[in-house]
């Protein structure tokens, strides 16, 4: 007999589903036993009988149950022992999951970690939410608001692509029109969609070596197969790329990543030359080219590029915020027509509301406050961290990759592997981040570093983090 706990948070019908399935799973009912009628459960509950419905309902959805109101609800067949079986397996996984889920405050069970390196995480304190707020609500307020119940332009809104356009000249010398501009859901959406633009044409992508792990991972879900080709001190090797088959390159040469490494103006002439005479594509991600400390920021690859070689990448998650999700391409006019037959029904997947409120974010000025606020704060916490090391560690380690972005790679001289260094960081609850996953020929690695992520810290946490792995370190 089931009996409903009124005090209980739980919905109704949420009761009735857990009391049969709960039958049904230990055998209490079996194949070929009929349930009451939702009237008849309803009425001696008193309860709607809209209430048992969707308690049934449920149960037939997950196959516990067939039949349909009025004519009643049948036990279908179910493994008792099977099931059993599955659950002292799960039980067992649970257990072990267990002992590294993140308790409700957020942290790690057996590591109590305070000072989180982590790379991909900005701090909400620099996030302009009064501006953005404002922003949002101008759009809603706007006569344009009837948008928001239909599909609007496949590629993004054209506002904002006009605005993007502006901002790529004046900041990274790109030279483009609105109509080679598209909209994407973030960086891998990106390198998705030129998968897809090139399966029929290429199989083999060249990335650097390392490189964006991430990335790697896109092109291989898509087919591709990854040739690695090493990074110079002035980036990509172009004699090995040359001896390669590949017909198309990924390359991030503004801060190489994870290196940091600047590609020289002599190197970018030669990789697009050679895009030329192989009929190649280069691929440029510029992922957080606003932020330089100690120079102006680097002119683009494409902004060499008059033969439409280059199929420029960007995105709005390292300078303004990542759960945004709105990034872009800009493709050569070659490309575009090709673009189009492919794409032509794809709809934009990046919410018109957010598309509309970063057209108004930045036609106001808003966007370029934001990136000055951003770069002198994330200096300051580049500095900080720098002025920290070299306090600390002194001549004990290697600084790589450093005047630019939001992270750097610590070469630790102190005998220690990149397991070890990271293991003695969380003993003393810093989290520090390895390098070895941007490798695909990690024999080729020192195995002696670690990425250290800034962005997500205040300048205190910063020196507070590097005193403690001085401390387990060294």
């Amino acid at each position: 007999m089931i009996v409903l706990d009124k005090n209980e948070n739980e919905p109704k019908y949420l009761q009735i589903y857990k009391y049969y399935k709960s039958q049904i799973v230990t055998g209490q009912l079996v194949e070929g036993n009929r349930l009451p009628s939702t009237r008849s459960l309803a009425n001696s509950m008193g309860i709607s009988r809209n209430t048992v419905e969707a308690a049934y309902q449920q149960l037939c959805t997950e196959g516990y149950l067939t039949g349909k109101a009025c004519s009643g609800y049948v036990v279908l067949p179910f493994d008792v022992y099977l099931y059993n079986d599955l659950l002292d397996n799960q039980t067992q996984k649970n257990a072990g999951i267990m002992e590294v889920l993140q308790d409700s405050s957020g942290q790690d069970i057996k590591q109590n970690i305070k000072y989180n390196f982590q790379y991909e995480e900005l701090n909400i304190k620099d996030f302009p939410i009064r501006t953005w707020k404002r922003a949002i609500n101008e759009i809603l307020n706007s006569y344009e608001i009837d948008c928001l119940s239909s599909y609007n332009d496949r590629c993004g809104e054209s506002g904002l692509r006009k605005e993007i356009m502006k901002y790529l000249y004046f900041s990274r010398g790109v030279r483009c029109k609105p109509e080679q501009i598209i909209l994407t859901s973030g960086t891998l959406s990106a390198i998705s969609l030129i998968c897809q633009l090139f399966m029929d044409d290429y199989s083999e992508v060249a990335l650097e070596e390392p490189c964006y792990d991430s990335a790697r991972k896109a092109f291989k879900n898509h087919q591709m197969k990854t040739i690695p080709i090493p990074i110079e001190e002035d980036g990509i090797s172009i004699p090995i790329l040359n001896a390669s088959n590949a017909k198309l390159v990924y390359t991030t040469p503004s801060h190489q990543f994870p290196t940091g490494k600047v590609m020289g103006i002599n190197k970018r002439l030669n990789l697009i030359k050679w895009a030329e005479e192989k009929n190649a594509f280069l691929i440029e991600d510029d992922y957080d080219s606003e932020l330089r400390y100690n120079s102006r920021p680097i002119p683009s690859l494409q902004s060499l590029d008059y033969k439409g070689r280059v199929i420029y990448i960007n995105t709005f998650s390292k300078s303004f915020t990542p759960s945004l999700r709105m990034s872009f391409i800009v493709l050569p006019y070659s490309l575009l027509k090709k673009y189009k037959q492919k794409f032509s029904r794809y709809n934009c997947t990046v919410s018109w509301i957010e598309q509309k409120a970063m057209q108004f974010f930045m036609q106001d000025g808003s966007w370029s406050r934001h990136l000055r606020k951003i770069c002198t704060a994330n200096k300051k916490k580049h500095d900080a961290l720098l002025a920290e090391i070299h306090q600390c560690m002194k001549d004990k380690v290697v600084i790589h990759g450093n005047n630019a972005g939001l992270h750097i790679l610590l070469e630790v001289n102190n005998g220690m592997n990149e397991k070890e260094l990271i293991s003695r960081a969380e003993e003393v609850g810093v989290r520090v981040y390895p390098v070895s996953v941007y490798w695909e020929n990690q024999e080729n690695y020192k195995n002696n570093m670690v990425l250290i992520g800034y962005s997500s810290l205040t300048e205190e946490e910063i020196k507070k983090g590097i005193q403690l792995l001085q401390s387990v370190w060294f």
